[in-house]
């Protein structure tokens, strides 16, 4: 299971505007919120998969068919964790990407829950539960992250946050 981060522990992030255009590693401090604060500014979808570790049923979230430029960021902190080109049809159900759009960004865990072991993938600032990575992906990496869409915010190119 993913550890939150904790307070004390600065970190080095790819920050991205909202034009997908990075604004470099900058250092910034973790968000930690109790589960009373996350209840409280996550809908019941988003606190069930991102802090719960759940999913959603496939082809039924709002980003598995997106073909629109632009970025995803965290649902929890907004951080910036996939890129539109990065997106591929892998016929999952899932958005599927074949890298983050910074691997600074995400971290993973073993997951061994259900009586299989995969490698979970979360936000690297919150510790929000993403999906999983898996290595059947196309090139140039060979992954494929199959990412929830209610862990995910899209920001369409150009568009102000």
């Amino acid at each position: 299971m993913s550890q939150s981060p904790t307070a004390n522990q600065p970190l080095t992030l790819v920050v991205y505007d909202d034009n997908g255009q990075s604004l470099g590693p900058q250092s910034l401090p973790p968000v930690v919120k109790s589960e009373t604060e996350w209840r409280a500014e996550l809908t019941a979808d988003e606190f069930r998969v991102g802090r719960q570790h759940g999913t959603e049923r496939a082809f039924t979230g709002a980003y598995h068919a997106t073909k629109t430029p632009g970025l995803y960021r965290c649902a929890g902190c907004g951080t910036a964790l996939f890129a539109a080109q990065a997106k591929f049809d892998s016929g999952t159900g899932w958005p599927s990407f074949f890298a983050p759009v910074a691997k600074e960004n995400v971290a993973t865990d073993r997951d061994d829950r259900f009586g299989v072991s995969r490698t979970e993938v979360h936000c690297r600032r919150c510790g929000n539960h993403l999906g999983h990575v898996f290595p059947d992906g196309p090139p140039p990496t060979g992954e494929r992250y199959c990412i929830n869409s209610v862990s995910l915010r899209f920001v369409p190119l150009g568009a102000k946050s």
